[in-house]
């Protein structure tokens, strides 16, 4: 890095720069280990699915005449559903007819014609039948037991009623599952409300291996592994992603071995170490999808938490064309109160009720540190979240820099959550989460 650098900060479809000033701050910059996208990623698609991991090839798993459930993610995740779905077309011994493509959207809101287009493209959607999944209406959901700890699982009766059942998404740290992909395509993704609600519990939040890159160790991980057992998918389709969202692995087969090995391969990746707590972390919430609103943007500001001092400063960069959003109670849970130990209150006293992990998490993490918000939503209502919001990145890090001097240490993190950080000789790095 140069004695004055700009470094392009992910935000939206874009990105925002910040000036890097030597002279002002001690500045470390921490990216992932980015893999260069597969030169041919249907070669790869087909060597994956016909030599896979654990697994009989995917053609011998499906026959002629099965009724085929394709689970993919939501418009929140960068799934190149593209590329892979005609991939999978053309490998299975089925006709269009005999496909669906469930998209697993837990409690988010559907997908809309308009997204569904973006995700899978017009011929896609006209080819095939594509259906959103919905965990609040009763009938579309289907008991398949409980879990040895008590987890009530229901699922979405098209992916019960499948013959066979295949599993589409990739593979990152997740703040709190620890990893993306594997389970999470199947519960939550197509999970009934009151399962989620339990896989989400406060409890399984507040435990400290619920966390970045534990999967092994993670007991709200284990649970989501618990419930999809009852049911599980027949083959795992998993990608890894760089940073243009391109294609660099393949992690295809038996559902459990397949994710296991991914995620070892990416927490190689994506987990780096740092000496020191920082005073001043920059990070984004990886740009577009998962920009798309401040419930999502949590993720960005916990891989910030890891390293910043106690009192310290996250500046946050995530456009949030979708808002806060709008539905479910996220927004409600973050008003409530003066404080952030009132949100964690209220939580408690109205557990369960929907968004309250995400509620949980940031609370905690507003105990930990001072959290600004560089977004194209309105003031307003970043401050009813107890947040702060600011209309120049630049500016608000010169200001930050100008309190506290120039022995001042930023840590910038321009991919968000692509990136996990950790400090060294440390277990996991929590706030405490009041629960």
């Amino acid at each position: 890095m140069s004695a004055d650098s700009a470094i392009p900060v992910a935000f939206g479809r874009g990105s925002v720069s910040i000036r890097a000033d030597r002279e002002r701050a001690d500045w470390t910059l921490i990216r992932p280990r980015f893999e260069a996208a597969l030169p041919d990623g249907a070669l790869a698609f087909r060597g994956a699915v016909r030599s896979p991991i654990g697994s009989a090839p995917l053609r011998d798993i499906v026959s002629p005449s099965d009724r085929v459930v394709l689970v993919t993610s939501d418009v929140t995740r960068p799934v190149p559903n593209q590329l892979l779905i005609p991939w999978l077309l053309e490998e299975l011994p089925v006709s269009p007819e005999q496909v669906t493509v469930l998209v697993g959207t837990g409690t988010h809101r559907p997908s809309s014609p308009r997204e569904l287009e973006a995700m899978f493209g017009a011929d896609l959607v006209r080819r095939i039948r594509i259906s959103n999944h919905d965990a609040f209406e009763a009938g579309r959901n289907q008991s398949v037991g409980t879990t040895a700890s008590g987890t009530p699982v229901e699922l979405d009766r098209a992916y019960l009623e499948a013959d066979r059942r295949i599993a589409i998404g990739f593979i990152e740290p997740h703040f709190f599952a620890g990893f993306s992909g594997g389970p999470k395509a199947v519960a939550p993704g197509l999970a009934s409300l009151e399962t989620i609600f339990r896989l989400h519990s406060s409890r399984l939040i507040a435990h400290p291996m619920s966390t970045w890159g534990e999967r092994e160790s993670n007991p709200l991980h284990a649970e989501m592994r618990a419930a999809v057992d009852l049911s599980p998918a027949d083959f795992l389709i998993n990608v890894t992603l760089n940073s243009e969202k391109a294609i660099t692995g393949f992690y295809c087969g038996d559902p459990e071995t397949a994710h296991q090995r991914g995620c070892t391969d990416v927490r190689k990746s994506s987990m780096v170490p740092v000496a020191q707590a920082f005073d001043v972390v920059v990070t984004s919430n990886s740009g577009y999808p998962l920009d798309q609103n401040l419930y999502q943007t949590v993720k960005g500001i916990s891989a910030a938490a890891r390293i910043v001092k106690p009192g310290g400063t996250i500046l946050v960069a995530s456009e949030c064309s979708d808002g806060l959003p709008d539905h479910g109670n996220f927004a409600e849970l973050m008003r409530s109160g003066a404080t952030p130990q009132d949100v964690f209150d209220t939580v408690l006293a109205r557990e369960p009720i929907l968004d309250q992990w995400q509620a949980q998490i940031l609370a905690g993490l507003q105990q930990k540190a001072r959290i600004a918000v560089f977004s194209r939503m309105p003031r307003e209502q970043i401050e009813a979240c107890k947040l702060e919001a600011i209309d120049d990145l630049q500016a608000a890090l010169d200001e930050r820099l100008d309190e506290i001097g120039p022995e001042a240490r930023v840590a910038v993190l321009p991919d968000g959550p692509l990136t996990i950080p950790c400090l060294e000789g440390t277990g996991p790095v929590l706030p405490e989460t009041g629960a």
